[in-house]
């Protein structure tokens, strides 16, 4: 299993664009922490780091990563 530290993913479980990314960390066998934004406060949180509440958004160190064929591709370079 490759855990990638300092990321955090924010997903909508009704989201097939966040479904396609979480399906891909599935099959390669990727994790990191996930927050589901129909929290509330999850999704205030989302808004303060990366400006807006769309997702899937994958925050790397403090930085917003958003759509979900960018974070594949990012994704697919850390288990190369």
């Amino acid at each position: 299993m490759t855990t990638l530290d300092n990321h955090i993913l924010y997903y909508k479980p009704t989201c097939p664009y966040c479904q396609k990314v979480l399906h891909f960390m599935a099959a390669r066998d990727i994790d990191c922490e996930k927050r589901n934004t129909l929290d509330d406060d999850v999704r205030r949180e989302l808004i303060e780091v990366g400006g807006k509440q769309q997702v899937p958004c994958l925050v790397i160190d403090g930085k917003a990563l958003y759509e979900s064929d960018d974070i594949i591709a990012y994704l697919r370079t850390k288990t190369a």
